[in-house]
């Protein structure tokens, strides 16, 4: 059985009336990576700075391995963080910057020198030890950052949306290669991001915040092919949701249904034999060219909107675009339909208060 490295039971934090963790349990495995996802509000800072001991709170426990840490201040609990703001010291070298945290320590000096060395070959910086940070590009910056955590050897590393200030060719970089640093150091990340993309593609598992409270904990594979909720369904990539009279029209039945733009269909006809789909009439009224894909928005004659997402290997844009305001069909699988439950009217992450 895999030992637990964070335990929260019970945790919750009130700023006045407001709820900003509500009565949290969760438990990450040890040498897991792991993310909590969602928008600006839901509560996903919020946990990591409890974890951290940056917030005290209002109610609940904090375990870290064996150790209750619940009331420890930040320098008691064997946890290192690394923010957006990379927070290195300008007029000190690199190889200086990851040996400080030692230094404070009083680790020996040449004991130091060899784990910071350490730190940075970890992260692929061994030849820049002395350069100093200005020399570095943004995403060099980050992982001398990075560097600096991981020389304390830490059982947990809390990680607060650590790319956001990079260039998204560099971003999607990074998050190759922050997975691949995390295999080899072998200790648990705690990741916290509002980018979908990142959660998605470092995680073992993800959490998706939502006032306050986890709405689904999964894999990225069933978080994205199985959300339990509209908000999950939404806020994770894209989906067509059905509700209400929609969904007796487009599906038969009562409920919430949800179905990926990618797993729709559009052709100028029904197709002849129309066994286990779901087949629905209506107009392109706009095409939107985004690189790789082409999305082509469709207002049904039953009512709804749908997005239909379909890559350009198959069709050129300019026969996409001569879609527009052209009638179509547009058909998925029944087997691709997602079942949300009960249909109700549920917040979507784009109603959500920053």
């Amino acid at each position: 059985m895999t030992a637990t490295a964070i335990s929260l039971r019970g945790l919750a934090k009130h700023f006045g009336q407001v709820r900003a963790v509500d009565d949290l349990d969760l438990d990450i495995a040890d040498g897991e990576f792991f993310s909590m996802l969602g928008p600006s509000g839901s509560g996903k800072t919020t946990v990591l700075r409890l974890v951290a001991g940056f917030e005290e709170p209002t109610a609940g426990t904090i375990v870290l391995g064996d150790e209750d840490v619940t009331r420890k201040p930040p320098f008691a609990r064997d946890v290192n963080t690394v923010f957006q703001d990379y927070a290195i010291f300008p007029h000190m070298s690199v190889l200086e910057n990851v040996e400080y945290g030692l230094r404070v320590k009083k680790v020996g000096r040449a004991e130091r020198r060899q784990r910071a060395e350490e730190a940075l070959a970890t992260v692929r910086l061994a030849e820049y030890g002395g350069r100093r940070p200005h020399q570095l590009s943004g995403g060099q910056r980050q992982r001398v950052a990075l560097a600096r955590a991981l020389v304390n050897r830490p059982k947990v590393l809390l990680l607060d949306e650590p790319l956001g200030a990079l260039d998204l060719k560099l971003r999607r970089e990074m998050q190759i290669e922050l997975k691949e640093i995390q295999r080899e150091v072998g200790i648990t990340f705690v990741f916290v991001t509002h980018d979908q993309e990142e959660a998605l593609t470092m995680s073992d598992r993800v959490a998706v915040f939502n006032e306050g409270r986890i709405e689904q904990l999964a894999t990225p594979v069933e978080l994205y092919e199985q959300p339990t909720s509209s908000f999950v369904a939404e806020f994770v990539g894209t989906s067509n949701l059905f509700r209400g009279e929609d969904a007796r029209r487009l599906v038969g039945e009562d409920g919430t249904f949800a179905v990926r733009p990618e797993k729709v269909r559009l052709a100028g006809q029904a197709p002849a034999d129309t066994t286990g789909l779901c087949v629905a009439h209506g107009v392109v009224r706009e095409v939107v060219y985004l690189g790789a894909t082409t999305s082509s928005v469709v207002d049904l004659d039953d009512g709804p909107t749908v997005t239909v997402s379909h890559p350009n290997t198959d069709t050129s844009i300019d026969a996409a675009v001569e879609r527009r305001d052209q009638r179509v069909v547009v058909t998925w699988r029944r087997d691709h339909l997602v079942s949300l439950g009960p249909s109700t009217q549920e917040t979507s992450p784009e109603e959500e208060t920053a």
